[in-house]
Parts: structure tokens; sequence; C-alpha cells
């Protein structure tokens, strides 16, 4: 049976949990997020692994957001376990080369993928993002404000002002 490892850690900006597979992070949920939520997404994304706490990639990934959050680290160093359809990936890791500092709006990444008529979809898929903070999805900024943000506005804001891009 597969076994996927989940963690909860308090940062300065709230209650983090995540969750990895033996491939890589596949899931955080930030906080605003709570956990009945977190344990829904476990159980939709995850059928069939046998649930438990700890895991290596959760402790390195505690650390680097903590420190991430504490303006010590601007990249992510992780296996990833990327979850979604081929252009949400697609998408997703354009999305994961946004240097810390910058940011890019949806159409931006729609034509940085080869799709420039598809700045909705790319909206759609960092809507969908399960790595939020490591794939920066808080980078990404609608052509006239900053669009939407599955934390919320205030993380979002907090996020782009810590990394000074806002």
């Amino acid at each position: 049976m597969k076994k996927l490892f989940v963690n909860s850690f308090k940062t300065k900006v709230g209650t983090v949990r995540t969750a990895a597979t033996d491939r890589g992070l596949a899931l955080i949920c930030l906080p605003g997020e709570s956990k009945r939520y977190f344990d829904e997404r476990v159980e939709k994304l995850f059928v069939g692994h046998q649930v438990q706490s700890g895991g290596k990639v959760n402790r390195t990934t505690q650390r680097q957001i903590v420190d991430y959050l504490d303006g010590k680290r601007t990249r992510f160093d992780l296996p990833l376990d990327l979850h979604g359809t081929p252009f949400q990936k697609k998408a997703l890791r354009r999305v994961a080369r946004i240097p810390y500092g910058k940011v890019k709006t949806y159409g931006d990444i729609a034509a940085a993928i080869g799709k420039p008529r598809a700045a909705r979809a790319v909206g759609s898929a960092n809507a969908r993002n399960n790595l939020p903070l490591v794939i920066p999805c808080h980078r990404v900024v609608a052509a006239n404000g900053l669009g939407g943000y599955g934390g919320g506005l205030a993380l979002k804001k907090r996020l782009l002002k810590m990394e000074g891009s806002l």
C-alpha cells in the first residue's frame, strides 16, 4: 500500500499543513484553510494511501517554508509530486520559474507556455495549485490588479510585500 505522510506546523502567518508521497511533496494547505479542508483534499487526491504523520520531505518542507516566511530563503529545493492535467502541470512548472521578488501576469505565463490566449486557463491552473508557496502562484497577478489567491488576498499581499514586489 502506498504511504502518504502528513504534517502540520505553525508559522508566522498561521498553520500550514503538508502531505508528501514517496515521490515528493504533493499538497500544501495555507493558513485560513481548515484541517477539515486539508483532510478532504487528502481523501480526494490520495485514495488508497495509508496516511501517517511525519516524513523526511515534510520535515524539510517545514524548515524551508519557515525560513522563507522569515526572509531567510528565496528558493525551495524539494522533490515534488505534481498533480493535474498536462496543461496545468505545464503552467505550474512555468510559475515555479518566477524569481523571488518578481511578478508575472496570467497572460505572461500563457504566452511563455505557447498558449497566448489561455490566460484564463492559466488562472484556473493557479487556482488548482496544490503546492502554493513552493510553486509561487502568489507571484502571478491579473493584468489589472492582484487577481485571486487560495490563501486569501491579504496573504498574497503580505507575501508580495515581503518579497519586495508590492
